[in-house]
């Protein structure tokens, strides 16, 4: 008997060394040139770039891949989240030590039942270990990798740690990876705020993340009854009390709308290029980086009501879009930015246009900046102070006096060119004040002339231009120069594409640096770097880049006070505008401009304080005129004032 007992055990103790024998070598093989899970504190987590509005509290836009995720630390993540999240996920995290056996040979004995490799009992550590190591192929081969490295994982970190890092790892659909994009994603909070029901649902998803989506009717019943399933999980376990699991679950769960969240879409998105431009954007979806722009969302908002109020009257007149640019003159920081209502998600108008082509209005242009193949619009009469700064810096003044009468320009563009007034009346002598202020067109185009004479003249009141075209294009030269000095890039075209409509915008422009160039004026002559962003920080907060408020003097400041003087003397416009037009403000100091182009196909009014530098256009994508032959003061100056209206209050005493 003794030796058959002892026959028996040498066979099962032969058997048992083959069988260890094999497992090691099995697990010896696999586990040649594996990962070092060392690498999880030297690896960049791919994290999404964040777009902030100037006080960093406003989330304009993420720029992410594949992967959109914000990595919190976990004392940042609430404790009923990390307790679900256990219960559902991994009940004896705390208890084992990277493997949950007793779980794995109930798995594969379920597995061996239906003879499919179904069940995984795959513990935190285990999944982590596979979401960022391995394949989700169902093979032994990845199994026994995913096992091997689990346990050296925990053996080598705490649990804190490895469940901090699981919390940031693991998909929760929608692009959202981490507890921080899952909550900023489905409930639009900070995963620190959210509460106990809502923690089980971000629970509920890891298992699942698209078969349980909140956003079709069959898979959020199964979402919320899986819901239900851990919160009384967590009950039995001790997490929660059975009154908590029943409050919690009754509770209702509101869900954040499913779309591509994009505030001051305009602004943000010419921000976006700017830095993909620069950082390239593959290097932006995962860099993990806090962008803080110049934008002050609170004016923003100003900006976007004013505009989306001002279409819907001008719809009257057949203008259909309008921009608005507002700059601080002092440091060259967008402060707003605005086109049409706002909505980049607006569909074109009229319905069935072909955008860009004929459309009246096609939200995906801005025309706030304009492309390098349509860089802007014409400036109408807006551009007039450049001629008349041009003309100031040849020593001529406010109290210079100019012939206003029929005029004869010459011949440009196969006909002679004998401008109007806008009026149609004429009023003989005036002065430099009274015509800019009034934006009289035929006395303006002859300061162009001033701007191009070698010599100061007494006055200028000769009525026939034709053969003085060397002394025109010498004004136009001038008169560019100024313009781009004080930031006009667009009008770079040859000097012979321009002629005397110049002074009447015969160039093309966009708002964004109409309200910069004016800024010049209003900063006293100094122009500061045109600038959308303040600063930028990686993924560990060191500072990328910082704006720099370098001043470079373009415009001597007595010039820009006098055009300042000009722009603000209400009884100077007053018998072309009347004395309380949208130009005037009782209580500030505001200069303004506004120009109109030929058939009425761009209303612009620019205008600025010390605080404040704002540009507003009016018309239509396609080009098309307006009707009723509306001007400025009426299409675009309404816009201009209830802007400053609302927003000098906030910036500036009186």
């Amino acid at each position: 008997m003794k030796k058959i007992f002892f026959s028996i055990f040498k066979i099962f103790s032969f058997l048992f060394l083959i069988s260890f024998l094999f497992l090691f070598f099995f697990f010896l093989y696999y586990a040649k040139n594996l990962p070092r899970p060392e690498i999880f504190v030297e690896r960049e987590i791919p994290q999404s770039t964040k777009i902030y509005d100037r006080t960093g509290k406003v989330l304009l836009y993420e720029i992410y891949g594949e992967e959109k995720r914000t990595y919190v630390p976990l004392s940042q993540i609430p404790k009923h989240l990390r307790d679900a999240v256990i219960c559902a996920e991994d009940s004896n995290f705390y208890k084992h030590f990277g493997v949950d056996f007793k779980a794995l040979f109930r798995a594969i004995l379920s597995d061996l039942k239906i003879l499919k490799p179904v069940y995984g009992a795959s513990t935190i550590p285990q999944q982590l270990i596979r979401s960022t190591f391995l394949s989700l192929e169902k093979t032994p081969e990845r199994k026994t990798r995913e096992i091997i490295l689990a346990i050296e994982l925990d053996r080598k970190y705490s649990k804190d740690q490895i469940l901090e890092w699981y919390l940031n790892q693991i998909p929760f659909g929608q692009n959202a990876y981490g507890v921080e994009a899952a909550a900023q994603t489905y409930f639009g909070k900070h995963v620190w705020e959210i509460d106990l029901p809502e923690a089980a649902i971000l629970a509920a998803l890891i298992k699942a993340p698209y078969s349980l989506s909140p956003y079709e009717e069959d898979s959020k019943e199964k979402l919320l009854a899986r819901k239900d399933y851990i919160l009384d999980k967590m009950a039995k376990e001790g997490y929660i009390s059975k009154e908590e699991a029943e409050e919690a679950k009754k509770r209702e769960i509101s869900f954040k709308e499913k779309k591509i969240e994009i505030l001051a879409p305009y602004f943000t998105l010419w921000v976006k290029s700017i830095l993909e431009k620069e950082y390239g954007k593959e290097f932006l979806a995962t860099a993990g980086w806090k962008v803080y722009t110049s934008l002050d969302y609170e004016i923003q908002k100003i900006a976007e009501e004013v505009v989306r109020e001002g279409i819907k009257r001008n719809k009257q007149y057949n203008a259909h879009n309008a921009a608005l640019v507002a700059i601080s003159p002092k440091t060259g920081e967008v402060l707003a930015m605005t086109v049409g209502t706002g909505n980049y998600y607006e569909e074109p108008y009229p319905k069935g246009c072909n955008p860009g082509i004929d459309c009246l209005f096609d939200p995906k242009f801005n025309v706030a900046v304009g492309t390098e193949k349509a860089p802007g619009r014409q400036p109408g009469s807006a551009f007039k102070p450049f001629i008349y700064a041009t003309a100031f810096k040849k020593g001529y003044d406010d109290k210079f006096m100019v012939l206003d009468s029929p005029t004869n320009f010459g011949v440009w563009g196969g006909r002679e060119y004998t401008p109007q007034n806008y009026d149609g009346l004429f009023r003989g002598w005036v002065s430099l004040r009274s015509a800019l202020a009034q934006s009289l067109n035929v006395p303006s185009i002859k300061v162009l002339y001033l701007a191009g004479l070698n010599e100061k003249i007494e006055n200028l009141g000769i009525s026939d231009f034709r053969g003085l075209e060397k002394i025109l294009f010498e004004g136009l030269k001038e008169s560019l120069k100024t313009a781009r000095d004080l930031g006009i890039t667009t009008l770079n075209k040859d000097i012979s594409n321009y002629g005397p409509s110049i002074v009447l915008g015969g160039g093309e422009v966009n708002p964004l640096e109409m309200a910069y160039a004016y800024s010049v004026f209003a900063n006293e002559g100094i122009k500061v770097p045109l600038s959308p962003i303040l600063k930028i920080e990686d993924s560990k907060e060191n500072v990328i880049f910082e704006k720099r408020n370098t001043q470079i003097r373009v415009l001597d400041s007595e010039i820009a006070k006098l055009i300042t003087d000009i722009l603000s003397d209400n009884d100077a416009r007053a018998p072309m505008f009347g004395p309380r037009s949208h130009l005037y403000f009782e209580n500030y100091k505001v200069a303004a401009k506004t120009g109109t182009t030929d058939d009425f196909r761009d209303c612009w009014t620019v205008g600025y304080t010390s605080e404040i530098s704002v540009a507003v256009w009016v018309g239509n994508n396609n080009n098309a005129p307006m009707i009723r032959r509306q001007p400025a003061a009426t299409v675009a100056g309404p816009i201009f004032h209830s802007f400053l209206d609302r927003v000098l209050p906030k910036l500036s005493s009186p």
